[in-house]
């Protein structure tokens, strides 16, 4: 299997089942020199403290040159960089190395043949360049909403399956992320599914359950974080989201990344 059937297989496999991947039976052997490369980087930079691994960058970029231009698309997509960086925190929190939370691949691929004694894949750890005030967003994964993403600028921001909501008074609500294409995913989003409220004080993300259901029967959203689901059920309080967390409005799926 080439390299660009790979990543092709394996975003499709997200969209179908976000907690999967691709086998490694298949992984090319390009791919896994840089997925190994990315690892041993990353394990080598790390430090012992407390009694355990540490892991204190959280931006590793990946330099591949002589990258040829027709495949310029596929290393610097988003399903490449989501592999690595599923790689990498698998392989941390394996080996029992804590890392941030907010961890993150960064691929800088360049056309052309590399000069004379130059390596064609460099890996380097950094810090982002990241204002403490810079908003989250939510990045679509399954379904097709009105953005493939959405910066969470204001202090309430609504989910659902249209934009507009109305109701016999008039208009009720709107959507600022709406599932509203006709397809299999969207129509497991409802109307006013959920919304997301942003705490001033703490600085935290917290996700509200805004459906109608009996009680006892599935809330219809829910966070998958580190391989385990959890419910969220309509309450007051609602519940906390972290960097990477998984948000599920029935089969859709979006990511926050902070």
């Amino acid at each position: 299997m080439t390299l660009p059937e790979f990543i092709e297989k394996f975003g499709r496999t997200v969209f179908e089942s976000p907690l999967a991947t691709a086998s490694k039976s298949d992984e090319p052997p390009e791919l896994a020199e840089i997925r190994l490369a990315l690892l041993d980087h990353a394990r080598e930079k790390s430090y012992r403290a407390g009694g355990r691994k540490v892991f204190p960058y959280d931006l590793l970029r990946v330099h591949l040159r002589g990258v040829e231009e027709s495949r310029y698309s596929t290393f610097s997509g988003r399903f490449f960089r989501q592999y690595l960086e599923q790689e990498l925190r698998t392989g941390l929190r394996d080996a029992g190395c804590r890392y941030p939370e907010h961890l993150r691949v960064e691929v800088l691929p360049v056309v052309g043949l590399p000069q004379r004694g130059e390596e064609w894949l460099i890996v380097e750890t950094a810090s982002q360049e990241k204002s403490p005030n810079a908003p989250g967003r939510l990045v679509v994964h399954a379904g097709e909403a009105n953005v493939a993403e959405l910066p969470l600028e204001k202090p309430r921001t609504n989910i659902g399956r249209v934009v507009d909501v109305y109701k016999d008074a008039g208009l009720s609500r709107r959507n600022d992320l709406a599932f509203a294409a006709e397809n299999e995913i969207n129509a497991t989003v409802s109307r006013e599914h959920a919304h997301i409220q942003f705490d001033k004080a703490t600085g935290e993300y917290r996700l509200f359950n805004d459906r109608w259901y009996q009680r006892g029967k599935e809330c219809g959203l829910w966070i998958v974080r580190d391989g385990t689901s959890h419910e969220v059920h309509r309450d007051t309080r609602g519940a906390r989201l972290q960097n990477a967390d998984e948000i599920h409005f029935g089969k859709a799926v979006v990511i926050l990344e902070r």
